[in-house]
């Protein structure tokens, strides 16, 4: 079989849904480092797509810059999908690793942050009645990472085309929990916050009075 660099095997992964993550398997390849930096891209392409898209189209944006929403469309939703794809796919007898999952997935969201800087540059040099390119860029894009994802699920963790459709949905399911749970967590601890900030407040105003 083929002898790859890291870099090397992403495209081979990205050009080849069909068989590229099942080479990379038989091969036991894929760069930890290179996933981390494949979702770095994806937190930078989400960043630009909601700040620098061109103004002809129209986008609106707050005027105060928040990393917190770029960060949950890409490294909370990234992780959500590697724990909830492992947690799932541990209970179906599924025979990848989370190291492999999360290398996977991230090879499969090329495809994806590629349209995102494509589209943020054509924004600035398209006109609005071709919107219609960005559309299709956007499209080809989300279609093939969907496609890749399946791949990847099917082949890391050696199941059938059935098996797979039933544990991303599963996954989806349970990213959709702990993102709910997460949400209950972050609202517990602000109101933790409050009540001992208003503590503070009250026993200083109490001994300055």
């Amino acid at each position: 079989m083929m002898d790859l660099t890291q870099r090397q095997w992403v495209k081979h992964a990205v050009t080849h849904p069909v068989e590229g993550f099942e080479d990379m398997r038989w091969k036991k390849s894929g760069s930890l480092k290179i996933a981390f930096f494949i979702v770095f891209l994806l937190f930078v392409g989400q960043v630009f797509d909601g700040r620098l898209y061109g103004f002809q189209f129209g986008i609106p944006y707050d005027k105060t810059f928040s990393i917190v929403p770029y960060l949950v469309k890409s490294v909370v939703l990234f992780a959500a999908w590697v724990v909830g794809n492992w947690s799932v796919c541990t209970l179906l007898d599924g025979e990848g690793t989370m190291k492999n999952i999360c290398i996977y997935s991230a090879y499969a969201l090329v495809p994806y942050i590629v349209q995102l800087f494509v589209n943020v540059l054509l924004s600035h040099v398209l006109i609005r009645d071709e919107a219609v390119f960005i559309n299709v860029i956007r499209i080809i894009g989300v279609g093939w990472t969907v496609i890749l994802l399946f791949s990847a699920v099917r082949s890391v963790h050696q199941y059938s085309p059935g098996k797979t459709v039933f544990a991303v949905i599963l996954t989806i399911a349970a990213m959709l929990i702990m993102l709910f749970l997460l949400v209950l967590f972050m609202s517990l601890v602000q109101q933790i916050w409050i009540f001992i900030l208003s503590v503070y407040t009250e026993i200083s105003y109490r001994f300055r009075v």
